[in-house]
């Protein structure tokens, strides 16, 4: 009896716990790389967005546009890999059964999410070195090196709390139910915290919900560390750390319900 539970719950020693950590990311990452059909169009649909309005149409406008909408569109970028790599792609492999067999496999359970979201952050980070190569040599927006710093882990850490709005997402849809509900979310919440449009321009009311939103208070801290930020920034790291919370919570216990 003994014999048989001590083989039913192996014991995984530190190597192989890290090395399962590791081949599950790895893994994450060569499933992607041969997707290029969501590869490419989430990396480049931003910069694509601020080549023509923070490029070649802010010129024309204020001096600052280009900075402001490097903030914007840089926020932009890094919400679809949170969203789609989480919530398309684990709605899928739910209803696929994936995930069923990995709970079976063993394995650390945290191993499977924690691969998505290295691929996320990777994502995140190409795309925000993108959209700064872009601001630097193509509308020449001067950023100091910590300038630089900042903006980037701000934009890559960023991505966390998509990734769990994403994870929620994938619970409670199913296949490609997800790709419509993820584009429900994400286009409205750019629109609404103000990262197409400035707030200043929009209707009031709009003004008033737009802290509702996540994307909003990364925004702001994006604007923040490109020098542009109006204060508040211990705020608005709350708010996205409260966001983050709340949608692993509502996750992990849709998770532990429906699996």
């Amino acid at each position: 009896m003994n014999t048989f539970e001590g083989t039913a719950t192996p014991v995984m020693s530190t190597g192989q716990v890290v090395n399962a950590y590791v081949q599950e990311a790895r893994a994450e990452v060569m499933r992607y790389l041969r997707l290029p059909g969501f590869l490419l169009p989430t990396m480049l649909f931003p910069s694509v967005f601020y080549l023509m309005f923070g490029i070649f149409l802010a010129q024309h406008n204020s001096p600052d546009a280009s900075r402001y909408l490097l903030a914007s569109y840089g926020t932009f970028g890094v919400m679809g890999p949170g969203l789609f790599g989480f919530g398309v792609s684990l709605a899928i492999d739910r209803e696929q059964g994936l995930l069923t067999l990995k709970r079976a496999l063993p394995m650390p359970p945290g191993a499977y999410l924690v691969g998505k979201m290295c691929m996320a952050l990777i994502m995140a980070s190409f795309i925000t070195v993108i959209m700064l190569c872009l601001a630097i040599f193509g509308a020449h927006v001067q950023l100091s090196a910590a300038n630089i710093a900042a903006f980037f882990v701000t934009e890559v850490l960023g991505v966390l709390t998509f990734c769990s709005l994403g994870l929620l997402i994938g619970t409670l849809v199913k296949g490609q139910s997800a790709t419509g509900l993820v584009n429900l979310i994400y286009l409205p919440m750019a629109f609404l915290s103000g990262l197409w449009f400035p707030l200043s321009i929009m209707p009031g009311f709009l003004q008033g919900i737009a802290p509702l939103w996540p994307a909003y208070h990364l925004d702001q801290l994006a604007l923040s560390a490109i020098g542009m930020g109006k204060g508040g920034e211990l705020i608005h790291v709350i708010a996205l750390v409260g966001f983050t919370a709340v949608f692993l919570f509502l996750a992990g216990r849709r998770l532990a319900r429906h699996g």
